[in-house]
């Protein structure tokens, strides 16, 4: 006891050095502090009187717990006041607009709670402050957080530091769930309609009734109703038409709602009905709407589980401002924190050492260290320590000095560390250092960087890091590993959690009598500079003040004028904050928003600029991007961001983005280790608050996923040959799947409006190829409409179908832009989405054979060079010439699309097995193994020769043979021209989404010179009538060597590749 009130003494020097000057009015804060009876997790310790404490406003959380603690000494109120030190045991609780706060972080002062200060007869700023022991976490919690962490693939409790970023983020993501939950309609929640903004397609607009079948309990009508009518127009028709078949229909009720039978789809809104995405698939297929009238109690139960954890302050982690923390005019006595702008000293690095318990295979012989200061994607400074011999443990103990002062470091900045094989080339050069230069891509320089590391130097509650550190470095991967992603991975914040083995690197940072706070706000004192832009060779011209008054009208140019911002000037960039509060967020394009979330813009007002944008968006349009929106959460410096409340609050509000959002997050934490806890808290703030329903329909999505997983790591061990199955084969398939445990139903990951019921066994069947993808059919759930298709499902394992997800998910926003445009080129995105590592699911295009299918049965083998094969497998599916004439339409638009898409996103591999035609004539391309101009080669020699496809038959379709004119050859042409000239005028929105999927790790898209290729192809560096040209070019380079395609194609049946055969 006596050692403990003796720390208790040490840890209030501010509360005794002068108290006369420290306690006057208009310095303190009073708290009154009591202990309720016991409520919910938290038990009472004392319900006397309450403790009134008297603290200087400048003092800290921990301060009040200390002052209170030696009152509770005096009083001997509590059977362990020393308890009170810990938060861990207590809490600090205010109430606040009927919700309740905990007082979280012990380094907060006083005066910055965001709190309901009451004033005092004697004018003295007053608080009430709950005191809340802890007990021991229930069973109920500790089972739901079981069920959690399952879903997310992640335990997020190894964490028990209540101040590490993880739980410091669990804590604060409660507000904007919060928040989002209470503005939330459980109804329109429930019954989200799938809708498009897109106008309807021109051959559609002529069907101006829809064929309509009810169904509501026992009674059942069918009715002709008009496309513009509104769901509740629908429902007061059905009423009022089951009322003369029922009486007991009479009296009209609000209270229901229209389901699609068998899906899990819904009419509501007040939209036209064709703008619902079900419709318009009817329209397309001719198809009778089959609807159920359902009533609002028996909606799934969305109810949210209670909150076991209060909000927390809304200033935690906020640092105050510059005036605030200056040292400028204090007594020492007065000072509790200290701004980073008043610290004018050089950042140094004390490099004490590494050791490792295992050596890499290839040690070499001599290392050294690179030290280096991160911002965004660019090394602002780097210092390199000498060579060493490398054993098991080198030590340096050497100070590393960088160029740059600890005031000029921005927040989001970081420290990272290198292991370097080699030594540097002049032993007595201690360092090297660069300005502003580019993060080298060190896959170029293989075997030269061994280990990394990096550290946020400002941390998230905007303190300078201090002191003696160890992390446990990330291994470089070597020539043959898997492709690695520099530009998010590298960057990544992330120590290696392999503890035991992994290489450690130990250094120190200066220490500070008192932390260093980087201000949120105030003015920066002169001396480091003012002008924001470090190139500027015309200081008139290129002044501050120019841009000031003329690019505010330009906001298209904002990325170019950001890039050349010196980050590293805190007097400049408070210039370009000034210049970024003159923009409203609707003032800047999508494109340009969606820009500034890239690596390069690692501000915090910038980034919050471009979600300010993007929180303008619809549901729709949020989903059209959320594939490349949660990529961008890797180059947040941090795991709370604008992005990730906006896509929190987002999925929350929608279950459609929310059901995506759990696959995109799930896949990441099971395949980025390098975020995976970021994206494991991120999603666990979304699964506390997505609802009971969306909850178990997750738990029978991931337990489907998990035995199908282990059914394909089966079948590939007992199958390991490439392409050869046994006859056994799919009997063997059945037996495990049978006994693998999958649920009764579930929705299906790719579209959660399909639910998939048992599993049909005599119809899967092993596909052969290299990875043994599992071809599935599920039976559909029981409805009152006629029977439809089975669902199927090809399951694959050892994939990774983040690149076919991206090029879907491009092939979607092409058509969105045609549609724009009154284009409707028939492309069939069909669904895909990768479920965990080098897992996912592909849906089986149904109604559709590939071109090697038709060709074979065409004339065999030689089939590859029948011109007419086509053409005639055509004319006998569409015999009637109505249905001809629609099917040679959809051909030509169909064969546009996939030509003008196939062409700039630089899709190779394109091979008759991988190209399908439906009874229709819809031509689709399906497996993206290869984009941005990567082919296949031979022996050396590519075997591509053209530029997409277009081989002779498919020209014998459009009437195009031996050169000569043809109507449809005509409007072919005519429909690339449009399209392609379409997509030009949207480039930088493409461009920019697939630039942000550079932090994905796909092989065929990580280096710059990926992304030339989608630049060129798009021609953005000429004119239109340029850029027409060059299209026109393509077709004609096409059509004269399409019998390369059909030697290429005769050669692959030869083979017998049977990639992805779909038929």
């Amino acid at each position: 006891m006596e050692n403990k009130t003796e720390a208790l003494q040490q840890q209030e020097p501010l509360l005794k050095r002068n108290p006369e000057r420290l306690l006057r009015s208009d310095h303190s804060l009073v708290f009154i502090c009591k202990s309720p009876p016991s409520e919910g997790g938290l038990q009472s310790v004392d319900s006397q009187q309450p403790l009134q404490v008297k603290l200087p406003a400048q003092c800290n959380v921990h301060q009040l717990r200390v002052r209170l603690c030696m009152l509770a000494q005096e009083t001997n109120r509590y059977p362990d006041p020393f308890a009170l030190l810990d938060p861990e045991r207590y809490s600090l609780l205010y109430r606040k607009d009927e919700e309740c706060y905990e007082i979280y972080d012990d380094f907060q002062v006083l005066r910055t709670l965001d709190a309901p200060w009451s004033q005092s007869a004697d004018g003295l700023q007053t608080l009430s402050v709950t005191v809340l022991a802890h007990e021991a976490a229930s069973e109920e919690r500790m089972s739901f957080q079981c069920i959690l962490n399952e879903l997310i693939g992640y335990d997020l409790d190894s964490d028990i530091n209540r101040l590490s970023e993880l739980c410091f983020t669990r804590r604060k993501f409660a507000t904007p769930r919060r928040e989002e939950l209470k503005k939330r309609d459980p109804v329109a929640y429930a019954t989200e309609p799938w809708t498009t903004s897109a106008a309807l397609p021109m051959d559609q607009q002529d069907q101006c009734k829809l064929s309509v079948s009810v169904y509501c309990k026992k009674s059942s009508f069918s009715v002709q109703v008009s496309i513009r009518h509104t769901p509740s127009d629908l429902l007061k028709i059905t009423w009022e038409s089951l009322a003369m078949i029922d009486h007991s229909f009479e009296r009209w009720s609000m209270e229901n709602v229209l389901k699609v039978c068998g899906r899990e789809e819904f009419l509501s809104g007040d939209f036209p009905l064709s703008d619902f995405l079900w419709v318009r698939h009817c329209l397309k297929n001719t198809l009778d709407l089959h609807l159920s009238v359902v009533p609002v109690s028996f909606l799934p139960d969305d109810r949210v589980g209670q909150e076991y954890w209060p909000l927390v302050d809304a200033l935690t982690g906020l640092s105050g401002s510059h005036e605030e923390l200056s040292v400028t005019g204090k007594e020492v006595e007065e000072i509790v924190m200290i701004s980073l702008w008043d610290c004018k000293r050089k950042f140094r690095v004390k490099l004490v050492g590494f050791d490792i318990t295992v050596l890499p295979n290839k040690v070499p012989q001599f290392v050294h260290v690179e030290a280096t200061i991160i911002y965004g994607s660019k090394i602002v400074s780097l210092v390199c320590s000498a060579s060493k011999e490398f054993t098991d443990e080198v030590l340096w103990n050497t100070w590393l000095d960088f160029d740059i002062l600890i005031r000029d470091i921005p927040h989001g900045a970081k420290l990272g560390f290198t292991i370097n094989a080699g030594a540097v080339d002049s032993p007595s050069t201690k360092e090297t250092k660069t300005n502003s230069s580019k993060v080298p891509d060190y896959r170029k320089e293989k075997g030269k960087v061994l280990y990394f590391v990096n550290l946020q130097l400002i941390d998230h509650r905007s303190l300078l890091s201090q002191g003696l550190h160890t992390l446990h470095m990330w291994p470089f991967p070597e020539v043959d590993e898997e492709a690695f992603t520099y530009k998010a991975d590298k960057l990544s914040t992330a120590t290696n959690p392999d503890v035991a083995k992994s290489m450690a690197i130990t250094f120190m940072l200066d220490r500070y009598s008192f932390p260093l706070v980087l201000p949120n706000s105030g003015t920066f004192s002169p001396g480091s500079g003012t002008a924001p832009v470090s190139d500027s060779p015309e200081s008139g011209k290129h002044s501050l003040k120019w841009v000031k008054e003329e690019s505010v009208h330009y906001a298209s140019n904002l990325p170019q004028f950001l890039r050349k911002v010196d980050w590293m000037q805190p007097g400049a960039v408070q210039d370009v904050h000034w210049l970024l509060s003159h923009w409203e967020p609707e003032d800047i394009e999508l494109s340009v928003a969606l820009e500034l979330l890239n690596v390069d813009y690692a501000d915090r007002k910038v980034r919050r600029l471009a979600v300010q944008r993007l929180e303008m968006l619809s549901n729709e349009d949020v989903l059209k991007y959320l594939l490349q929106l949660v990529q961008t959460l890797k180059v947040e410096p941090y795991h709370n961001s604008c992005l990730a409340q906006f896509l929190l609050s987002r999925a929350l509000r929608s279950k459609r983005i929310g059901h995506f959002f759990f696959w995109y997050l799930r896949s990441e934490v099971a395949g980025c280790p390098f975020f995976r806890q970021r994206m494991a808290v991120i999603l666990e703030a979304y699964l506390l608050g997505c609802g009971k329903a969306m909850l178990e329909e997750f738990q029978l999505q991931v337990q489907a996923v998990k035995c199908l997983h282990d059914v394909a790591l089966t079948v590939k061990s007992l199958y390991p040959d490439k392409t050869d199955l046994p006859p056994t084969a799919p009997q063997k398939l059945q037996e495990l799947l049978e006994e693998c445990g999958l649920p009764s139903d579930f929705q299906v990951p790719f579209d959660p409006r399909v639910r998939a019921g048992s599993i049909i066994l005599r119809d899967c069947k092993v596909l052969a190829s290299k990875k043994k993808p599992l071809w599935l059919e599920f039976s559909c759930i029981h409805s009152e409409a006629p029977a439809i298709s089975p669902v199927g499902i090809i399951f694959k394992h050892g994939d990774d179908l983040r690149q076919d997800m991206l090029i879907i998910q491009t092939l979607m926003v092409m058509d969105s832009i045609w549609q724009e445009k009154g284009l409707n080129l028939n492309l069939v995105p069909y669904g895909c989405i990768s479920t965990g590592y080098t897992i996912g699911m592909i849906e089986i295009v149904r109604n559709a054979v590939t071109i090697a299918s038709v060709q074979r049965s065409q004339g065999g083998m030689a089939g590859a060079f029948k011109n007419n094969a086509l053409y005639d497998w055509l004319e006998r599916k569409c015999s009637l010439q109505e249905n001809h004439f629609q099917a040679m339409e959809k051909f030509v638009n169909s064969c546009a699309g996939y030509c003008v898409a196939t062409y700039v996103l630089g899709i190779g591999d394109r091979h008759n097995d991988n190209i399908m035609i439906t009874d229709q004539g819809n031509l689709i391309h399906i497996d993206f193994g290869h984009i941005l101009g990567h082919t296949k080669s031979f022996m050396g020699v590519n075997r591509e020769r053209v530029p997409f496809v277009l081989t002779p038959d498919f020209l014998y379709v459009m009437g195009r043979v031996k050169g000569r004119p043809s109507l449809y050859f005509q409007r072919f042409r005519d429909t690339c021209i449009n399209a392609y000239l379409s997509l030009r005028s949207q480039s930088r929105l493409l461009v920019t989404l697939f630039s942000l999927m550079l932090l994905t790790g796909i092989p065929e898209l990580s280096t710059s010179q990926d992304m030339r290729y989608l630049r060129t192809a798009l021609q953005q560096d000429q004119v239109e009538d340029e850029a027409r040209n060059h299209f026109l070019q393509q077709i004609d380079l096409c059509e004269q060597k399409g019998w390369t395609v059909q030697a290429n194609w005769w050669f692959h049946m030869m083979a017998g590749i049977k990639l992805n055969k779909l038929n």
